[in-house]
């Protein structure tokens, strides 16, 4: 008798592992499908029309695209208020909390490919505490054999998942630089008009007082000191305008840098330096830079690997069991004294009907991974036309700042010629207001473009795809 158990013993250790064997092999042979390619996502971005070799909005500068373009504009506040805001900005804290739990998902799927072991302990004296005497310990474990990829699948599209979140961790800080630097020249701009304005308003006190000055000696009249006073308190109310909006624009960075809104940031007396060109690279190697477009294409992985993982769940499911136990009893005899007591086995779990639920889930992980190409798509044609734009825009305003430099120019010499005729007697006060705001027009709006240069410039360079830092 005990060799007979002896002998099924050993069959019964003989198959299992033949199963074990044949269950390795299936898995071995089991290879992941890949994703779409970047060549593949590329050919769909534009499917009628191919690259072009350079850019079409003008002669961009050829070249590696800067990696420290911050450092470009030789602002040593600025680049501190950016170190600031990377610090202590409340949105990038969020962006970062989310790669910090996409990286948890990836280990919580990746626990799923190793075997899972559980004990369990038992004692208490004759009644264990729940009157069956039983006492002792159980050890179980059980393991999934992933043959047709399911669990694989499960884990390459939770690291897709956080490849996708820390790209658009990137390009949140890359844009919150962006924002600052964009925020910190409209503060800039804001308080040289301000400066602009006192100018004005000083242009405007000293024209009514020989206005006043003319009319005590008989050569004036009431009316151009009442015009030269209404102009007066025009240019006044415009300089409290400007004060306000150069307060607001203080406190939008305060906020941005995490700090509070007191208005207390002294904005530079002159805007920063611009280099003359900025290197554009080429058009083909835009979607391997942008970290937004990283990411996009990142998710197409990860929904196109949810989609084998919704096929493969199927599919059966083979699992292998084993467990020792080492179990007495005061209270009664058991059957098998031998302790401890050891077992292995396997099993099979088919799914034969759900109300096709596991079909209707794979329908739609296929839609999700549609939606994540379209998504691609938009996102690389969004970043050709940011850069077609920014592109535009650069060289636009750069003949746009010498055309109005000359007008400003010319207007001073109106000016200054028209408030000598109106001393001598030979022009009237009419004309002098007018080359007056003429004047001062003209500063403001090339104060304006030197201003949307820079703005423009920092578009750019987040269009581009370039850092704000090599550090970065």
């Amino acid at each position: 008798m005990a060799e007979k158990r002896t002998s099924s013993r050993a069959a019964g250790a003989v198959w299992r592992s033949r199963l074990l064997l044949a269950a390795c092999v299936a898995l071995a042979s089991c290879i992941l499908e890949s994703p779409p390619s970047s060549d593949e996502l590329r050919e769909q971005v534009l499917p009628t029309t191919p690259l072009p070799d350079q850019w079409t909005a003008g002669p961009a500068t050829p070249g590696d695209v800067e990696r420290d373009w911050l450092a470009t504009f030789a602002d040593t506040k600025l680049e501190e208020l950016v170190a600031e805001a990377m610090k202590y900005n409340g949105d990038l804290r969020v962006a970062a909390s989310r790669v910090e739990q996409a990286a948890a998902y990836v280990r919580v799927a990746g626990g799923e490919l190793y075997p899972a072991v559980d004990a369990l302990g038992r004692a208490g004296g004759e009644m264990s505490g729940d009157n069956s005497g039983l006492q002792g310990v159980l050890v179980s474990a059980s393991w999934e054999l992933d043959v047709w990829g399911r669990v694989r699948y499960s884990v390459r599209s939770t690291k897709e998942q956080h490849a996708s979140a820390d790209a658009d961790f990137a390009f949140a800080r890359q844009s919150l630089a962006a924002l600052v630097a964009k925020s910190w020249f409209l503060a800039t701009e804001a308080a040289l008009q301000r400066d602009l304005l006192s100018e004005m308003v000083d242009a405007a006190a000293k024209l009514l007082e020989l206005a006043e000055q003319r009319l005590r000696v008989g050569i004036g009249s009431e009316l151009d000191v009442a015009s030269a006073r209404v102009n007066l308190q025009t240019y006044r109310d415009s300089l409290r305008q400007v004060q306000l909006a150069h307060e607001q624009s203080l406190r939008a960075l305060e906020l941005l840098v995490g700090r509070y809104p007191a208005a207390e940031i002294t904005a530079p007396t002159q805007l920063g330096s611009l280099v003359p060109t900025v290197p554009a690279g080429l058009p083909s190697e835009l979607l391997e830079r942008r970290p937004d477009v990283i990411a996009a294409e990142q998710r197409v992985a990860a929904a196109f690997s949810r989609v084998k993982e919704a096929q493969a769940a199927r599919l059966p499911r083979i699992s292998l069991t084993g467990s020792g136990s080492d179990i007495t009893s005061d209270l009664f005899v058991l059957q098998d004294r031998d302790n401890p007591v050891w077992s292995a086995g396997g099993s099979v779990f088919a799914p034969l009907f759900t109300g096709g639920a596991l079909k209707a889930q794979v329908e739609v992980r296929t839609a999700e991974q549609k939606q994540a190409i379209a998504q691609y798509i938009q996102t690389a044609l969004k970043a050709f036309g940011d850069v077609e734009n920014a592109l535009s825009s650069e060289f636009a305003l750069q003949d746009r700042e010498a055309i109005l430099a000359s007008a400003a120019i010319d207007a001073e010499r109106a000016l200054r010629l028209a408030e000598t005729r109106y001393r001598v007697g030979s022009g009237d006060l009419r004309s002098v207001q007018q080359q007056q705001l003429a004047y001062h027009v003209s500063r403001m709006n090339l104060l304006r473009v030197q201003s949307e240069r820079r703005v423009q410039r920092v578009n750019l360079h987040l269009a581009l795809g370039g850092d704000f830092a090599v550090n970065a």
